[in-house]
């Protein structure tokens, strides 16, 4: 991945908890397709990691936890857009969580539900520039449908990967697009759009 100092990255997340909030054990997963650009092209790394027992919103705040850890590695910081389809997630880091801080990690409704996750997925966060953008989920959004997948394929297998590993979505998209899926998205195209916009936000 590029180094530099405040480089655009766009993470497409999700997660997964197989049969969430019922009684017994429920496994789950997360998912992440991190896109860097660089002067060869779009660099593209998969994360994934599970639990054995968990819930969605726990996976949605693991996952964003474990993807900010690989990419504050050696120091790096980006501008980053973080897109997912938790509003569990998206809401609460651009809205709750400022004001739980100002208030001393409470809040007037009782106890912060996950509050160690939510803090230390602040602690990971610190140094980077983050937009936080929800999608609606199962609504067409490609990245999204990756990033459920690999959610999906992490619950269900408890496999986590070691790392930032190189990425599936090529084969993942051609193979969708071979079956008149997703007619016409260029996944380049998508990201410098997203690039652009992240950049006349600033």
């Amino acid at each position: 991945m590029v180094r530099k100092h405040r480089d655009f990255v766009a993470v497409h997340a999700d997660e997964s908890c197989l049969g969430n909030g019922r009684d017994g054990a429920n496994p789950g997963g997360a998912g992440s397709l991190i896109e860097v650009g660089t002067r060869d092209g779009v660099v593209r790394r998969d994360v994934q990691i599970s639990s054995p027992d968990t819930t969605n919103n726990r996976m949605a705040l693991a996952g964003g936890v474990a993807t900010f850890a690989l990419l504050s590695r050696k120091g790096n910081r980006f501008r980053v857009l973080y897109v997912s389809d938790s509003e569990y997630l998206v809401k609460g880091m651009a809205e709750w969580v400022p004001a739980w801080i100002a208030n001393g990690w409470r809040r007037k409704g009782g106890k912060i539900e996950n509050l160690e996750l939510w803090q230390r997925l602040v602690q990971a966060v610190a140094g980077h520039e983050v937009t936080w953008h929800w999608v609606r989920g199962h609504a067409g959004h490609v990245k999204n449908e990756y990033a459920n997948d690999l959610a999906m394929w992490a619950a269900q297998q408890q496999t986590h990967s070691a790392g930032a590993v190189p990425s599936r979505f090529e084969e993942w998209l051609a193979d969708h697009q071979a079956r008149g899926h997703f007619d016409g998205y260029e996944a380049d195209a998508d990201f410098a759009e997203l690039q652009t916009r992240a950049a006349a936000a600033t």
